[in-house]
């Protein structure tokens, strides 16, 4: 009776060793699916960001403009600035591909 509980316990550390060969192997077939679905969720991010950015052939043009009213006084050592009117900011930013012949994208 002894050797037949031994054997059983034996039994089932094969059998869990056996499950986890099987993980193992399932894992390690689909792995290049997984690689490709992250990569491509990557890139689909990347995407929604905006256009990629070229470094040797992108020309930014970006002005910035800033327009405020204040009132300065300054008595007794002491200094106050009123702000009179509310703050404007212009902004206008250009972007040009200089030379879309001499990009690379990586092919």
């Amino acid at each position: 009776m002894l050797c037949y509980i031994r054997q059983k316990r034996a039994q089932s550390s094969l059998e869990y060793a056996v499950l986890i060969v099987v993980i193992i192997g399932a894992l390690l077939s689909i792995q290049n699916y997984i690689k490709r679905g992250v990569q491509g969720r990557l890139k689909s991010a990347a995407d929604d960001i905006g256009d990629q950015y070229s470094v040797g052939n992108t020309n930014v043009i970006k002005t910035t403009k800033t327009f405020s009213k204040t009132h300065d006084t300054f008595k007794k050592g002491v200094s106050n600035s009123v702000l009179n009117a509310d703050e404007l900011t212009n902004t206008t930013e250009k972007s040009v591909i200089l030379d879309p012949n001499f990009e690379y994208y990586g092919m």
